[in-house]
């Protein structure tokens, strides 16, 4: 049983003429503004042209001057700098910033990056003491720190100095460091508080180095600030949709060694330009795959090279890496829908709670995140972990409307160590307490049938032969698409199926359709064997060749630009289809 659907059109109203002529665009164009909710010239021009230069300063985030004045103290001083990062992209891209930075500015600086495994998440008593007898002054922390009460309480202790930087939400208090960069934190009054942990380092960096007198140019670090925020599911809206939009724009030309060599690996320095699926998709995965099933030391080894043959053998390894971990990740999900439809857990429960043996614990999230795509339920994966059989590690991933976070936090007493945001949570617990917890979050969800069921909003009702190449163009100036910023996304009803074909290995299919206007259209689908599935099953043949009389169909649809050997055309791609009810 799939997740239920209700399409909906956007309601919102204006005069689309208008600002259609004020902006010099389609009135198609400017009802989409309308739909982003950018009710005034001055939010759709921020939209539109958006620069570097209306971000707001830096030094408005409590704490980052202060940490600008002592990590200048331990500059002069000589003193050793360790940073601790988290594992995922967004750590590793915080961690590179800092260190590439410190470097530069002549600190004698190391790293530090947990093992996903025996660590888990965030800095730990452990990493603290070995940076202790390694003689490290500073403990600089980047997309973690704000949940180490221990780890820096030892920290403190053994008389080190502290420095958080973070963009996790606070639990309940503060840690106890010398100085924490957070906008999350009491009191901050940075205006746009959902960042990612590589562009609060890199806010930090910025301001370093002007205070030494090197300062930075406008591009430098833009493109691993775009793929921490884009893979961190930051919402691309305000100052993340200006950084991941310039910072795509500069990575086919950055001069990191490493970064050039992965896009290459990858396919992706061909004269196309980077876009947020090749971030979220491709480069992203890649980098994450060291920290999920190797290490994500690797990661910053690749980061770091000068050497372009280290840079080529090291990404070809991550590419191959990143395959093995698709193929595990699908082999998870299919464990878990198979638990799920087996244990009824869908009719029974609003929130899915699955153990999947076997599964290596770094891709729970990823399993979870595409269990909740199918289902559309808060979902937690648990997998048995490979350091402690006498837990289970799980991570969770939710729908709007239900918290994750406040929910854990309601069921603290059956967990051992959580943490996370609304959205998306890490959790350990104790094996015995699986049922238990399963049990307390669906008695205490507070979700209705109605928050069940997916709302997909439509743009504009437009028929299909409208999606021509000029709207199509026209669209890309709302890039980049993601979080917070959907692609614009159009509907037509009654659609007549008269033929089927399938190309790209079966991935892809390609419907010719008749319109009621009788005009002949095209729409193509990355869900091939889903939606060729259906139209057999509405058709009541076997075969797609052998149908006598396709079904009508109603289409989400999205149109973009597709370039082939220098010919541009638009192509309508299905998002959603529905049989039709007439």
């Amino acid at each position: 049983m799939l997740r239920e659907t209700e399409w909906r059109m956007h309601t919102k109203r204006a005069d689309f003429s208008e600002i259609a002529a004020h902006f010099g665009i389609s009135p198609v164009m400017a009802r989409i503004l309308v739909n982003r909710d950018l009710d005034t010239d001055e939010k759709r021009e921020e939209y539109l042209y958006g620069s570097l230069s209306s971000i707001p300063d830096a030094g408005k985030m409590l704490g980052i001057e202060e940490a600008v004045r002592l990590l200048q103290e331990k500059l002069r001083a000589g003193k050793s700098i360790r940073i601790v990062s988290d594992y995922d992209v967004d750590g590793v891209t915080s961690n590179y910033i800092l260190y590439d930075v410190l470097r530069r500015l002549g600190a004698r600086v190391s790293y530090d990056i947990p093992d996903r495994v025996r660590d888990g998440y965030g800095m730990n008593v452990r990493i603290v003491e070995e940076a202790h007898a390694d003689g490290v002054d500073t403990l600089l922390t980047c997309d973690n720190g704000i949940a180490a009460f221990e780890a820096i309480d030892r920290a403190k202790e053994l008389g080190m100095t502290v420095i958080v930087t973070d963009h996790h939400q606070v639990q309940g208090h503060l840690p106890a460091a010398d100085v924490i960069v957070n906008p999350w934190q009491p009191l901050c009054p940075y205006p746009y508080k959902t960042i990612c942990g590589a562009e609060v380092a890199y806010k930090l960096m910025r301001k370093l180095a002007e205070a030494e007198g090197k300062p930075l140019s406008a591009t430098d670090y833009l493109e691993f600030v775009a793929l921490g925020t884009v893979c961190d599911v930051m919402p691309l809206t305000g100052e993340n949709r200006t950084l991941v939009r310039e910072g795509m724009r500069v990575m086919p030309d950055t001069e990191n060694v490493g970064l050039r060599a992965l896009l290459t690996a990858s396919g992706l320095l061909d004269g196309r330009s980077i876009s947020v699926y090749h971030l979220g998709f491709i480069i992203g995965p890649s980098i994450n795959s060291e920290g999920r099933l190797s290490s994500a030391k690797e990661a910053m080894r690749l980061l770091l090279t000068k050497d372009p043959e280290e840079a080529k053998q090291l990404a070809e390894e991550m590419k191959q890496l990143n395959d093995e971990r698709k193929a595990a990740t699908d082999a998870g999900v299919r464990a878990a829908v198979e638990s799920i439809e087996a244990g009824s857990f869908y009719e029974k429960n609003h929130v899915l709670v699955i153990e999947v043996p076997g599964l290596h614990e770094s891709l729970a999230g990823i399993v979870a995140g595409k269990v909740r795509e199918r289902y559309y339920r808060p979902t937690i994966i648990f997998t048995e972990s490979e350091e402690n059989p006498s837990v289970y590690k799980g991570s969770g991933r939710s729908i709007e409307g239900y918290n994750i976070f406040e929910a854990l936090t309601a069921a603290e007493d059956l967990i051992d160590h959580f943490g996370g945001h609304p959205m998306a949570a890490g959790v350990t617990i104790p094996k015995e307490n699986l049922e238990a917890l399963r049990e307390r979050l669906n008695r205490e969800d507070g979700l209705t049938a109605e928050q069940l069921v997916e709302r997909i909003y439509i743009d504009v009702p437009m028929p299909l032969c409208y999606g021509t190449l000029s709207l199509a163009e026209q669209l890309e100036q709302l890039e980049p698409f993601g979080n917070g910023n959907p692609k614009p996304v159009f509907a037509e009803k009654d659609l007549q199926i008269e033929e089927v074909r399938t190309y790209g290995s079966g991935k892809v299919v390609r419907l010719a359709l008749r319109d009621s206007r009788g005009n002949r259209v095209y729409a193509k689908s990355f869900s091939a064997e889903m939606l060729l599935a259906d139209i057999k099953m509405w058709s009541e043949c076997d075969e797609c060749d052998k149908i006598r009389k396709y079904p009508k169909l109603d289409l989400i649809y999205r149109v973009s630009v597709n370039d082939f050997r220098g010919e541009k055309s638009a192509e309508c791609w299905i998002e959603y289809y529905r049989r039709s009810t007439v």
